[in-house]
């Protein structure tokens, strides 16, 4: 709203400084600053409501953790607050006709209401298995479809395969290549980093492997939105955990954003130019600041959680957001701490039932997702199951959840740094 004001004063008035709302910097910060400041300011006044209505967590509690800290009647549905967060600076500066900053909103409220869906029932309605999970599923394949449709259809997604820049009459200018709609995307590492899904069908000649390719595309979208949200809902796990992690793969992904919007430096850095990509970065910039001001109240001790409604919804937002600048293939490296947490759940849950079947009870980590792994005693595993045998029970040595926390952030940063340099490790 904000942006078609000052654009208006700019364009028709030429008001002083009314020109700043051209530059995606500017917003960039403007949206950070906005999106925290709503975080922290709101994130106060939730707690206070949810508190005064006995709205609270029933679930987490000290049974597992040695160090007996206790999580009962801590607020929950703290996603609420993340998410107007984001909207509401995205609303005021993004420009609301970029089909990118549609698609990221659309991503948070569809995910934001089935989240919420999900917590109400378990808090409100005291039912602890909340929303059936196929519902959940369903809600992320209806969200992939949007994504990707919009995607292969809107003719606003287009991109640059390459840029170059040439000196003429000493002026450095950019020649792009013409804008097309195409199904490549970014392999880390190779040299020749582009990748055709649609060459991956080329036994089926033209044009069906286009068509093949497109089907392919739609198909890895509903993929990775599941497997990214879900992984996150996974990492929601211990105070603070999610919100850091999230925060710092949305601050990589940001910066490849900004870098494919730029002409001048995706052809430096040999990469796609998505024209209108740009808005991607205003809304990660919301998304941040949205973040960080939530671990205001959610970092150790933690005064609120953000449930369901926020961890579905963050992990929507970094896997779409990574689909529409053409980097989810970088996903599973920036990713991964979420891809460990799935794969220690499903890894854990086929090893047991397999061992279960054959009369033991069989476990690879004391408890999962991994992050749990760490703070669980061998005797609480017992307790709970005297005839379990664990294949990786450690040192013994027992973590404290804010120590097993920030070094997940640590390794996370690690991974997103990792990811940004394949721009030049090719």
């Amino acid at each position: 709203m904000l942006y078609y004001l000052f654009d208006f004063l700019d364009e028709k008035l030429n008001f002083p400084g009314a020109g700043m709302f051209n530059y995606v910097t500017f917003r960039a910060i403007v949206a950070i600053i906005i999106a925290l400041v709503v975080s922290i300011w709101l994130g106060k006044t939730f707690i206070k409501y949810m508190k005064k209505h006995d709205i609270s967590e029933t679930q987490r509690d000290a049974k597992i953790d040695p160090f007996n800290v206790g999580k009962k009647g801590v607020p929950t549905m703290g996603g609420i607050v993340i998410i107007a967060s984001i909207l509401i600076p995205c609303l005021l500066i993004g420009k609301l006709h970029n089909v990118y900053m549609i698609l990221m909103l659309a991503t948070t409220v569809i995910l934001g209401g089935i989240g919420f869906a999900d917590d109400y029932i378990k808090t409100v309605k005291k039912n602890k298995d909340g929303i059936k999970g196929w519902y959940k599923i369903f809600g992320q394949i209806a969200l992939g479809l949007i994504v990707g449709l919009t995607l292969r259809f809107s003719p606003q997604v287009v991109m640059n395969e390459s840029v170059e820049r040439k000196i003429e009459d000493n002026k450095e200018i950019v020649v792009k290549s013409p804008d097309v709609k195409s199904t490549r995307t970014t392999i880390p590492f190779l040299k020749n980093n582009n990748l055709n899904y649609a060459d991956l069908f080329s036994f089926l000649g033209e044009p069906y492997k286009y068509y093949a390719g497109w089907i392919f595309f739609v198909a890895l979208t509903v993929f990775v939105v599941a497997a990214v949200s879900n992984g996150s809902n996974l990492n929601d796990g211990m105070d603070g955990m999610a919100a850091g992690n999230s925060a710092i793969i949305g601050l990589g992904i940001g910066i490849l954003a900004y870098l494919s919007s730029n002409a001048m430096l995706s052809g430096y850095l040999n990469i796609m130019y998505i024209p209108g990509s740009e808005e991607v970065v205003i809304f990660l910039a919301a998304f941040i600041g949205a973040l960080i001001g939530f671990l205001w109240y959610n970092s150790f001790p933690a005064q609120v959680f953000m449930g369901d409604t926020g961890s579905l919804t963050i992990g929507g937002i970094i896997a779409v957001s990574a689909i529409i600048i053409h980097k989810e293939l970088l996903l599973p490296l920036m990713c991964g701490i979420f891809l460990l947490e799935s794969v220690s759940v499903i890894g854990q849950r086929m090893f047991y039932v397999s061992g279960k079947r054959k009369g033991v009870h069989r476990r690879i980590w004391k408890r999962t997702p991994i992050h749990d792994h760490f703070r669980t005693s061998m005797d609480q595993v017992l307790k709970l199951d005297p005839t379990s045998s664990v294949i990786y029970k450690g040192k013994g040595d027992l973590l404290h959840e804010m120590k097993i926390t920030v070094r997940f952030w640590i390794v996370t940063i690690i991974l997103v740094a990792v990811a940004i340099l394949t721009l030049k490790i090719r």
